[in-house]
């Protein structure tokens, strides 16, 4: 009779979890557009906490092992171990910090000027490269008048768009860019505000993460049973490692994607050398289509300004990627996703497709963790059923296999 009270309270709790997690999802999709407002105005308002959260992680590696490197040392000099923890995390804090702001200064300092110039030359020499470019196509179809007749129609309707996009909209808020960047004070206060204090974030997190972690830890423990708890805190660690591994890996590869496409187009004395390598090494942070979304408005620019060398583009970025897919890839990158190309393309499509450019960066380690947490998962119902886990006894070419309990 006890039993039976048990099995029925087992199957009642079950009705009434199911009946709340569609009550649950019928709500949120009636209310979607009230709970995504809600969502953004919160993200907002937590954007400098954001902002530090996100430098913390990236600069974490740097930081621990700058911690790693000075702690023997300084223990030489100080003789109480937590003096030494102290000083060396002030001092590998003060130093990751640097780090963050001689490279931002850096990079602002060598990359807006040149893309300024850049995009200044483009908007003032686009419609002379244009009719140039027009000049000479119509002269290579003289013999095919249809052709030339159907080229003529959509330079028209490009010249009219390209130059209309640049004198009313790039020009205009290019110089509103500058005159913000120079003068602009009060106007880029709050996101002065917002940097600040994600700086003060990241130092908080850097130096009290091991305390966090610990807490957390902790209270998994208290409310989970102890081999769920320990199964939770292990999946938490593979989506460190994936999402650490990938992310900051694809950011060094880009970078380094990025300076050797800039050294390289300089060398070749191809036009918008800078804007056309940071659009490379942007765009390149995206796996698979990236290459791809950054080399088409870059071919387009340059071929622009000199159709052979837009030639010599195609085949150097052509030669680039293969060189970052083959070698400098792997090389930074590793296995750390382990995912085929068919789940990349998938991820990439589907992230990508609900939350735009951030979902292109952040789908492949999404979608690793996902698949990781959903085999894990058959693994145990079957390894429950007494029934084995490899694929390979589920494959057609085993069916004559006894597959049983």
């Amino acid at each position: 009779m006890k039993e039976k009270w048990k099995e029925q309270i087992k199957w009642g709790t079950m009705v009434f979890v199911v009946a709340a997690a569609v009550v649950a999802v019928i709500f949120v999709f009636v209310n979607f557009a009230k709970i995504s407002g809600a969502i953004g105005t919160l993200l907002k308002i937590l954007s400098p906490i954001i902002y530090g959260a996100v430098l913390a992680y990236l600069f974490s590696p740097i930081y621990n092992r700058l911690l790693d490197a000075l702690k023997p040392k300084l223990k030489k000099y100080l003789p109480r171990g937590a003096a030494a923890r102290n000083v060396a995390k002030g001092i590998a804090t003060f130093l990751a910090v640097l780090l963050l702001i001689i490279l931002t200064v850096g990079l602002v300092a060598m990359i807006i000027p040149q893309i300024y110039t850049s995009v200044m030359d483009l908007a003032v020499t686009l419609p002379s490269n244009m009719a140039a470019l027009y000049a000479n196509a119509m002269r290579a179809l003289e013999d095919y008048p249809e052709i030339r007749e159907g080229v003529r129609q959509m330079y028209d309707m490009a010249y009219d768009f390209i130059t209309g996009f640049t004198q009313d909209t790039l020009l205009p808020n290019m110089q509103k860019i500058v005159a913000s960047l120079s003068i602009g004070i009060f106007s880029m206060l709050n996101w002065f505000k917002n940097i600040f204090i994600g700086l003060i974030v990241m130092i908080y997190l850097l130096n009290i993460k091991e305390d966090f972690l610990g807490a957390a830890r902790r209270m998994i423990y208290a409310v989970l049973p102890k081999r769920g708890a320990g199964m939770l805190i292990q999946e938490f660690e593979y989506i460190n490692k994936v999402f650490g591994g990938f992310i900051i890996g694809k950011i060094i590869d880009s970078i380094i994607i990025g300076f050797i496409c800039f050294f390289a187009l300089s060398v070749l004395h191809m036009p918008y050398a800078m804007l056309v390598s940071v659009i490379v090494g942007v765009t390149n942070v995206i796996p698979f289509f990236g290459p791809f979304i950054g080399a088409i408005p870059s071919f387009i620019l340059i071929l622009l300004a000199s159709p052979i060398q837009s030639i010599y583009f195609l085949i150097f970025i052509l030669i680039l990627q293969q060189f970052d897919g083959n070698i400098l890839g792997p090389k930074i990158l590793g296995n750390s996703t382990g995912l085929s190309s068919f789940w990349v393309l998938f991820s990439i499509l589907l992230f990508g497709g609900l939350f735009g450019f951030v979902g292109m960066i952040i789908a492949v380690p999404t979608w690793a963790v996902i698949l990781n947490l959903v085999e894990r998962l058959i693994n145990l119902l079957l390894y429950r059923k007494g029934m084995p886990s490899a694929r390979e006894d589920y494959l057609k070419d085993t069916e004559s296999r006894r597959i049983e309990p």
